[in-house]
């Protein structure tokens, strides 16, 4: 046989299921010292031996026994028995390894036994192929399934550590809105309080100059209506014409943080030699708010520094009163706001 033949019966050798001349010639070629038959005979040994756990227990049949008993026949058991007397070690090729493979029998009856031995032989060797080949699936799916779990688990980490991220990030947008909504809040508080520091200092100069000092310097109404308009949300109230002067219109501009008010008044009849106009805010009663003198021009204006509570005036109006002015209304009315 060649070294290819010797190769290929190496399974079957370790499966029991040579020939008697095969199975001697196998043995003289291991006994030769070739490495890559003893180391596969090992393998394949190694595989046999646990064929049997792969197959379920069957309970052999009852009539089996007795046929296999029955085929045993007083001579066949007198030759094994005489035989087993007789062999002796030995090292010659086919001979050494006789107790792990005993001689065939030339009785007829003995073939039935070595009939269902290698019958059994070779349904161990499906078997645990079979066996072995789940076994060997079962691992690498579980190694695989192992890995799988493992990227799984990473990839949940990055999401969870991304997800924290972009709430942090939300976190600090949040504040930043609101610190830039309290730094707005604060500018604006700041800017009401540089107006009304500004309108104190404007009062102070005016009483500094009452009390004979120094006056403040002229300004031109149309500055004045400038600064005033400055202010956050300045309130308008548009003046008409009464029977009196039906042609006559009037805008007052206030501000009642600052406390300034200013009247421009236009086609007011010319007042009379000891008389003025007098600016009235009329909530439950009227109060003064102060008196201008209309010439030979067309219009007039009137800018008043501390101005009464306007918050709670309903109406606004104009009348011709002696030239020091009054208390209350006395003369005929001139301009009049809508309620």
């Amino acid at each position: 046989m060649t070294h290819e033949e010797l190769e290929e019966a190496v399974p079957l050798y370790a499966a029991g299921a040579l020939e008697r001349s095969e199975r001697q010639a196998l043995e003289a070629h291991l006994l030769s010292g070739c490495v890559s038959c003893h180391t596969a005979l090992k393998e394949f040994q190694s595989v046999a031996a646990i064929l049997p756990f792969g197959l379920n227990s069957t309970p052999a049949p009852r009539a089996l026994k007795a046929k296999i008993m029955a085929a045993r026949t007083p001579t066949a058991i007198a030759e094994d028995a005489q035989e087993k007397v007789d062999s002796k070690p030995s090292l010659e090729p086919g001979e050494w390894m006789n107790h792990l493979f005993p001689p065939e029998s030339a009785a007829a009856p003995g073939s039935f036994g070595w009939a269902l031995g290698f019958a059994a032989l070779a349904i161990l060797s499906i078997g645990g192929y079979l066996a072995w080949t789940s076994y060997s699936q079962n691992v690498t799916g579980s190694a695989a399934v192992q890995q799988l779990q493992a990227v799984s688990d990473d990839q949940t980490k990055k999401v969870a550590a991304l997800q924290q991220q972009l709430e942090d990030r939300e976190r600090a947008i949040v504040q930043m809105k609101e610190e830039l909504q309290q730094r707005a809040t604060d500018s604006t508080e700041l800017k009401d309080q540089l107006i009304q520091r500004e309108a104190e200092l404007e009062d102070l100069k005016f009483q500094f100059a009452a009390r004979g000092g120094v006056p403040p310097a002229n300004r031109e109404p149309e500055d004045e209506l400038a600064a005033l308009l400055r202010v956050p949300n300045p309130k308008a109230v548009s003046l008409t014409g009464s029977d009196m002067a039906k042609q006559a219109s009037g805008m007052l501009v206030y501000d009642a943080r600052t406390k300034k008010a200013w009247l421009y008044a236009m086609n007011l009849p010319e007042c009379p030699n000891g008389t003025t106009y007098q600016l009235w805010a009329i909530n439950d009663k009227p109060v003064s708010v102060g008196t201008f003198h209309m010439d030979s021009g067309e219009t007039a204006h009137l800018l008043v520094s501390r101005v009464p509570e306007f918050s709670k005036a309903k109406k606004f109006a104009v009348s011709l009163e002696p030239s020091e002015g009054r208390a209350t209304p006395t003369g005929p009315i001139y301009l009049v706001s809508q309620s």
